[in-house]
């Protein structure tokens, strides 16, 4: 593991720029400043996902700051799931392969009975090719109007009934290689394939749902007549530094399951 080279942050005046560029404000708290420069670490690749990060008295040794202010910046880091706290054993960069945050963008949850998510669905890959993105995809993802990318096609299932179709974008680039036999041999969340295969971590999304009738091809491949309504939900999921990686539009059946998110 490479030691990061971390600046040390500082409170005056000549140092609110470089607060700013890190992603946290000018004259932000000195908390704040120490979660940019944990996160530039992030970004850089300097702690891989799954690996322990320094202890809160070598952090704080190193930007001359308390404990308690180390503290408080890791809190909120881990708050927003990118690190992860082990009970006796330290501080992890979060990963899609753990438990705890591993379908964390999945919200959909049977009507009742057991929680599903996807790590036990039956996953039906479609197609997976490389397109020329349309303006309006390439704005979501902000890219180039025929830029290269990645476009597939799956379907989710839960105990043999098709309840999830979703199509996905990606920028061709930073997913080269990517194909139906990696996607359908992976056994677990496709974030994790993305993070351990081509270094790319999801970190955040933001989703937009509503109501809509099915197409002829979702009527197809879930299963349901032209009039069943089914839950479009848009998900535009960033990795660090607020870089747009994927664009995914998927629709819900929700005859069975509900659609479930928490408020804080």
């Amino acid at each position: 593991m490479r030691t990061p080279q971390i600046n040390t942050p500082t409170t005056n005046a000549a140092n609110d720029g470089n607060a700013s560029a890190l992603g946290a404000p000018a004259f932000s708290p000195l908390y704040q400043q120490i979660k940019a420069q944990i996160l530039q670490g992030l970004e850089n690749a300097e702690w891989q996902p799954g690996e322990v990060i320094p202890s809160e008295f070598d952090l704080a040794a190193r930007f001359g700051v308390s404990q308690g202010t180390v503290r408080k910046a890791i809190d909120e880091l881990a708050a927003s799931n990118l690190l992860v706290r082990k009970q006796g054993k330290g501080t992890f960069v979060a990963t899609h392969s753990e438990r705890q945050v591993q379908y964390r963008f999945l919200r959909l949850e049977p009507d009742v009975g057991t929680i599903q998510t996807e790590g036990p669905a039956e996953r039906h890959i479609v197609f997976c090719r490389r397109v020329r993105a349309s303006a309006e995809i390439a704005r979501l993802l902000n890219l180039r109007t025929a830029d290269p990318l990645l476009q597939m096609r799956r379907v989710l299932g839960f105990s043999g009934i098709p309840t999830i179709c979703e199509d996905i974008w990606l920028p061709a680039t930073p997913f080269k290689g990517l194909s139906v036999a990696q996607l359908s041999a992976h056994p677990g969340a496709m974030y994790s394939l993305f993070e351990s295969v081509f270094g790319v971590r999801m970190v955040r999304a933001e989703e937009r749902i509503k109501a809509v009738s099915p197409d002829p091809a979702a009527c197809e491949l879930l299963e349901v007549s032209a009039d069943t309504p089914l839950l479009s939900v848009e998900r535009v999921a960033y990795t660090y530094n607020n870089a747009p990686m994927e664009l995914r539009r998927a629709l819900y059946r929700t005859d069975t399951h509900h659609y479930k998110n928490e408020l804080n």
